[in-house]
């Protein structure tokens, strides 16, 4: 019987030179979405750890990469649906603000949590989002960091323009980074906030059931 278990408690103490033989003993086309969704599991886990203040930074990283390492060895073994997982996420740090390592981290967990992630990096003009929406029928979310106060007002204008374009519809636009606020959030109508990329990752599962 496949180990299960084994394999989430791998990913979620960032066991990365252990994940990528303890998948392949027990993975196949019968069991590889039990087997992704094992890895799930563990990503759920060190989230709910770094809520807690359990478990920081660089452990977040390891698991998380850890996780990708798992995926890619079950990956042809998925199904078209299975494969797709929960959606697509665009995410992106506005335009004028350079900032990517909490943005990083939110798009590792965003994977870890089975979305595909579409990382358009920093600096990204309120048209680039809209043209990575436009450009996959599949985004269920779109995230959007900034870092500093300064380009908050980017961050505002980002979310007016994708709601103009009518492209709100049907998908979630999540925002954060550190000067953001539930408040903030509230003011330019963005669907959700949140402070950490651990609630960040739970966050959209719930939005997307």
């Amino acid at each position: 019987m496949a180990d299960y278990n084994e394999i989430t408690e791998i990913v979620q103490t960032g066991k990365m030179k252990q994940v990528e033989e303890a998948v392949s003993a027990v993975a196949n086309k019968d069991n590889a979405k039990a087997v992704l969704d094992s890895m799930i599991k563990g990503m759920d886990i060190i989230g709910d750890k770094f809520q807690r203040n359990e478990a920081f930074v660089p452990e977040m990283l390891a698991a998380a990469m850890t996780m990708q390492k798992g995926v890619a060895v079950i990956k042809p073994l998925l199904g078209d649906e299975d494969a797709a997982g929960l959606g697509t996420v665009v995410i992106g740090t506005v335009a004028g603000d350079l900032h990517d390592i909490g943005k990083n981290l939110v798009a590792l967990m965003f994977e870890g949590a089975g979305f595909e992630v579409n990382d358009l990096g920093v600096d990204v003009p309120a048209d680039k989002f809209i043209e990575a929406i436009k450009a996959d029928p599949n985004v269920k979310i779109v995230a959007i960091s900034a870092l500093l106060t300064t380009t908050m007002p980017a961050m505002k204008e980002t979310v007016e323009a994708i709601k103009a374009a009518g492209l709100d519809e049907g998908r979630s636009i999540m925002i954060g980074g550190a000067p953001i606020t539930q408040e903030f959030a509230d003011e330019i109508g963005a669907n959700a906030y949140t402070p950490d990329a651990g609630s960040t990752a739970k966050k959209a599962k719930e939005l997307v059931a």
